[in-house]
């Protein structure tokens, strides 16, 4: 729906969807709906978002219901990433049940024949409307009514202040926790409908490969297989049972033919590749010293390269989706038109109205034709293979109309066919003048795009759109705009007040290897590599990390997270060990989110052990305080497992990171200790929790590690190997 005429001072998922009862219902069973556009990935935004809404309307937790996103029903707010669901989402509902709220005492007052005067006399306790000391004179729930909500939002309500807020705030238990934890079905993989087919889907064994033949009379006549679908290099079949399929599966994949050949780069040299490759170049910050007075003169220069590898997302739950097509049906006796074609698709993806765009052109349908609902996974933090899935689910459903089907990824799908985090390189620069200040910096990168989610070009970017006959065209990722925080070039503008630095950021445009959103996109290589530097220069400068930092930092918010984190740790205190170190970092996440400051200690002997994690953290406004703990400690540990253990590995022709062996990640018995301060700021805006570690955590394992050998590791991941590897070069 247009957001034409809605007041700018509306949230933006509130202008572009402005409608309320778009948003929530009221019902008169005495619960209330809250449709949102973002959805469930465990990161508790359900419960924050239902805590606003109780929180606005008055009402008990309870009643309120968030409702799953899908296209039919929910307000498109996009993709749910960039760690913005409160703040966007949030920020919507809270204005929405603040005007709701008005709506339905207004409405009370006319019920009442009260004067219009006399509605500030009224007030909400759990959805019992009263005046003064009495009893309840209505209710929400008397006056539930959809109509009252067919109304566009004002922007003329306001929320209720924050001194009268009870709920907001508070820890409260996450709605979607009790079926997960007690094996209730709960993900996208429990769904059963009636009539359910299940599908298999045979990968390209490697990212160039193209299908040369394959006997489908012969697939076609095993046992429980109804359909096998080739379409160009696609692949797939569709069977009675999960069982059926499974075994089909195994021997389709047998008997096609690939052709394949070496279009990889050497991952030994992936630095030198990257920065070898056309590139889009970006100045993306510049800022220059005012010429008088005129700048001391530089007294010593220090440069270093960075770089981290292709990350996966490594989901916990390999990628599902159900999809069911219906095709047109013969016009009635009588009827001018057929009715169109339809297709329904349940899946975990991130953005639902977005897959529904990419879904409407490969298949040729109107996107209205289209519906898409979210159903839980089993967590992925960007973009993984969830839509390619959808993708081949819906494929496969067209060829078994009426039925739908379940596609189920294997974990070698998984691993090796969703979209990676891209490798980076990072060459940082800086000069300190003669009292040990940072005089000029620079911070140059190069990457692939981190970003090629469905929804954002007229071409569909599915895994099986570009093997379709004929195919659509291969896509490079790109990066967001600035303004939303960008793409690989997040957190490469410095936090810190230096009189003059450059930013510059190098788009490869050659992508061998299919990359798009991770957790947090290019800021967690771009603070491993600004945060190491700065503890470089501090050794340059002989002076210690924080006070070298809180040198240069002016923004007090981000003093205050830093302070907090050194005394949480014991920084001053802290004591020379053989094998152990301490090391820290500080970032505020894409110069607009949370502040996030970590102390790391590791203790490092035949193997790199991370022991404990000091995080302070302001994400402002706080909701739900649990909630932002558990994002912290869950992207603490993930980081854990990115810098000491993940790495894809690839030859020249094939991903060879396929199993839990090839791409090993952190095991519980390796989980550090995670202790987290929540600086809490009501006077500001709130923002999100789920990316803001992974930067400084990186960052601050490698100080710890340049603490305790005397080892400067620049390169991605740290363990055993790349320590001695390290120690044998030289490097110090």
């Amino acid at each position: 729906m247009s957001g034409a005429g809605v007041p700018a001072a509306l949230p933006a998922s509130l202008q572009n969807n402005p409608l309320l009862g778009r948003w929530l219902s009221v019902h008169a069973d005495g619960s209330v709906s809250v449709r949102s556009g973002k959805v469930e990935l465990g990161q508790g935004i359900r419960t924050a978002l239902a805590q606003i809404v109780a929180e606005e309307l008055e009402v008990d937790l309870q009643r309120v219901r968030v409702l799953p996103a899908d296209t039919a029903n929910s307000p498109n707010e996009g993709v749910t990433a960039g760690s913005l669901s409160v703040q966007d989402s949030g920020s919507a509902l809270r204005q929405v049940c603040a005007q709701a709220r008005a709506i339905y005492l207004e409405a009370a007052r006319r019920q009442l024949g009260l004067r219009p005067e006399q509605v500030g006399t009224l007030r909400v306790q759990d959805g019992a409307i009263f005046s003064g000391a009495g009893p309840a004179l209505t209710s929400y729930w008397a006056l539930a009514d959809d109509a009252l909500l067919q109304v566009q939002a004002s922007g003329q309500a306001s929320p209720r202040p924050q001194p009268a807020q009870s709920l907001v705030g508070q820890s409260v238990p996450r709605q979607d926790l009790p079926a997960k934890l007690l094996g209730r079905p709960a993900f996208i993989h429990d769904l059963r409908l009636p009539g359910m087919l299940y599908g298999r889907v045979v990968q390209t064994p490697s990212p160039a490969a193209q299908l040369l033949s394959v006997d489908l009379d012969q697939a076609r006549s095993w046992p429980g297989v109804l359909a096998v679908l080739r379409d160009g290099s696609f692949l797939g079949l569709v069977a009675e049972t999960e069982q059926a399929a499974a075994r089909a599966h195994e021997k389709l994949s047998a008997l096609a033919l690939w052709q394949e050949s070496d279009s990889l780069p050497d991952m030994r040299h992936m630095s030198d590749f990257l920065r070898q490759q056309p590139a889009q170049t970006t100045q993306v910050a510049e800022r220059r010293a005012d010429p008088a007075p005129a700048p001391e003169p530089e007294a010593r220069r220090l440069s270093a390269n960075y770089s981290r590898p292709y990350l996966a997302h490594a989901s916990i739950a390999p990628s599902c989706a159900v999809a069911c097509f219906k095709p047109a049906a013969e016009p009635d006796p009588g009827a001018s038109t057929a009715s169109a074609a339809t297709l329904e698709v349940w899946t975990h993806s991130q953005g639902v109205f977005n897959l529904r765009a990419d879904l409407a052109t490969m298949l040729g349908l109107a996107p209205e034709a289209v519906v898409v609902r979210h159903v839980d996974g089993a967590g992925c933090y960007g973009h993984n293979g969830a839509d390619d899935a959808a993708g081949d689910a819906a494929l496969l459903a067209r060829s078994v109309p009426g039925r739908p089907v379940q596609v189920q990824w294997s974990r070698a799908d998984e691993l090796a066919c969703a979209p990676f985090g891209a490798a980076m390189s990072v060459q940082m620069s800086a000069a300190l003048d003669a009292s040990g200040r940072i005089s000029d910096w620079q911070h140059e990168l190069w990457s692939n795009g981190h970003s090629m989610r469905p929804g954002r070009s007229s071409t569909p970017v599915l895994r099986a759109a570009a093997l379709l006959e004929p195919p659509f065209e291969r896509l490079q990722a790109i990066n967001m705009p600035m303004a939303v925080g960008g793409g690989a070039e997040r957190n490469a503008v410095p936090i810190y007040d230096f009189a003059q630095f450059r930013s510059i950021c190098h788009r490869v445009l050659d992508m061998p290897i299919r990359t798009s959103s991770l957790r947090s996109l290019g800021g967690h290589c771009n603070v491993f590599a600004a945060e190491s530097f700065m503890d470089e220069l501090a050794v340059l400068a002989a002076c210690d990390p924080l006070e070298f930092r809180l040198r240069h930092l002016a923004d007090e918010r981000a003093r205050a997270v830093l302070q907090a984190a050194a005394s949480m740790s014991g920084w001053a205190q802290r004591v020379p060990a053989e094998g152990r170190g301490m090391g820290l970092a500080v970032t505020q996440y894409k110069n607009s989110g949370a502040y996030c400051a970590v102390v790391a200690a590791i203790e490092a002997g035949h193997s790199l052990r991370v022991t404990q994690l000091w995080i302070a953290v302001d994400v402002g406004w706080v909701i739900n305080p649990d909630g932002v703990i558990n994002q912290i400690e869950g992207g603490a540990i993930q980081t854990v497992s990115w810098v000491t253990k993940e790495q894809v590995q690839f030859d020249r022709r094939r991903i060879l990171s396929n199993s839990w062996e090839t791409y090993p990640i952190l095991k519980f018995s390796e989980v550090p200790a995670v202790q987290v301060q929540l600086l809490h700021r009501p006077d500001c805006k709130s923002v999100g929790a789920g990316e803001a570690t992974h930067g400084p955590v990186s960052a601050a394992i490698a100080n710890a590690v340049s603490d305790a050998l005397g080892l400067r590791m620049r390169d991605l991941p740290i363990n055993a190997e790349t320590i001695a590897r390290a120690a044998l070069a030289g490097e110090a």
